[in-house]
């Protein structure tokens, strides 16, 4: 073929490959979806993927039948092939008489297509992320981590393949408390703090520097109230499977949730809160943990509407078998003017902490043909996700076109498995 691929190109391509792979950081911890991708073609790039049961127990005698077997809602949520990131260059025959060159714009393309994935991982974990830990001083302190474990426990977040992404700043504060101010030579995990400013695993977190961090605003808005009297009212939402619609069912995602609210002046999507009265539970055992629930702000719908996750399940009676299975909050104080507190009350970097299954990467690919006059080379990482280099030569400018791409969806299946760490609250 005309346009092929040089050895020397096909060499720089799996160097550029392998690159890319060690640049995945955040992506190889999360888990991985592989999908179909002539059934993505025709699902419009969208599937629905599961959330885990929550089942409920009863008290049984052996030998006595067993009076109300329960029904058990699947919840799932939407995960789309929705970033399809391009790094596209030319190059003149004059100067790809360099050859180095044209190296470095291949590692250009490669960092730039990594970072892409790594950011998308990242804000799908900030800005849906409902976990929220506010600390009022700057980093530097086991005790700020060990918050992050407490909360997960609390709630019964899985106890292994934890993570925290932690702003530069932040991440050197922490290893700051590794090293002290009294230290001496010989202790490994403080020797390394002190010269490579690396902390490691801290109350059972894998810790990693993140070289970006997204901004959270600090809330605007306050006095803010919303009702959670009674068993019908918003703080007692109804999960549910599927939803009846003009042209049969349609699922639903239950990560969210609409809430009339006293005013939604100032409020800003990524605004974290807690409402007075209404305490997260355990997701297992349903007791309360006696810590105020927190919620994120997905959306500002109008004046007195907005979109928040997760949603308040207070499973009040009379309660539905799915209120009681993934009945998330406990209310203890019903009323119809419970007080919205926002947590983000400074601007500060976005430090975030997941469980693994919490996120999801769904690598895509381009069905690109081999044989229309452009020369393709194409590879997976160990994750699957797929990079597609394409070269194309202009006779009339003798310039060589180059695109390296890659299609990839990132979904958050539980906000409730992963949140924010805040300083400076």
């Amino acid at each position: 073929m005309a346009n092929s691929f040089s050895k020397e190109e096909r060499v720089a391509f799996e160097d550029l490959l392998e690159g890319f792979q060690d640049a995945l950081v955040l992506s190889r911890n999360v888990a991985i979806y592989n999908t179909d991708q002539t059934m993505m073609e025709r699902a419009n790039n969208t599937i629905w993927r599961p959330q885990p049961y929550i089942a409920q127990s009863i008290n049984s005698t052996p030998g006595t039948p067993i009076s109300g077997y329960k029904a058990m809602t699947q919840l799932a949520v939407p995960a789309t092939l929705g970033f399809s990131k391009t790094v596209p260059w030319e190059m003149t025959t004059l100067e790809l008489r360099d050859a180095l060159q044209e190296g470095r714009l291949g590692d250009s393309a490669k960092q730039k297509l990594a970072s892409d994935i790594n950011v998308a991982i990242m804000s799908a974990a900030a800005n849906l992320g409902s976990l929220v830990v506010p600390i009022a001083a700057a980093a530097g302190d086991y005790d700020d981590i060990a918050l992050c474990d407490a909360i997960m426990n609390e709630q019964g977040v899985p106890d292994y393949d934890r993570f925290l992404a932690l702003s530069s700043r932040d991440y050197n504060g922490l290893a700051g408390n590794l090293v002290g101010t009294a230290r001496s030579f010989g202790n490994a995990k403080s020797d390394r703090a002190y010269e490579r400013s690396y902390v490691g695993m801290v109350a059972s977190f894998d810790t990693y520097k993140m070289d970006y961090a997204n901004r959270l605003t600090a809330a605007a808005g306050s006095g803010i109230t919303i009702d959670t009297s009674g068993a019908g009212t918003q703080a007692n939402y109804l999960p549910q499977a599927t939803s009846t619609a003009v042209g049969g069912q349609i699922n639903v995602d239950n990560r969210f949730q609409s809430v009339t609210v006293s005013s939604t002046a100032g409020v800003a999507a990524g605004d974290a809160s807690k409402i007075d009265g209404v305490f997260a539970v355990h997701h297992i055992t349903k007791q309360s943990t006696g810590q105020l629930k927190t919620f994120r702000v997905v959306s500002v719908t109008n004046g007195t509407t907005m979109v928040i996750t997760p949603p308040i399940i207070g499973a009040q009676a009379p309660a539905t078998d799915a209120q009681l299975q993934y009945k998330n909050v406990e209310v203890t104080t019903p009323s119809n003017t419970a007080a919205i507190t926002f947590l983000n009350a400074n601007t500060a970097q976005v430090n975030v902490f997941w469980q693994r299954d919490s996120l999801e990467i769904l690598p895509g690919r381009y069905a690109v043909p081999s044989d229309a006059g452009v020369a393709v080379m194409r590879a997976s990482t160990d994750q699957g996700i797929e990079l597609v280099m394409q070269k194309f030569y202009d006779i009339d400018s003798m310039t060589i076109k180059y695109r390296l791409d890659t299609l990839f969806g990132v979904v958050n299946k539980n906000p409730e498995m992963s949140g924010i760490l805040l300083f400076n609250q």
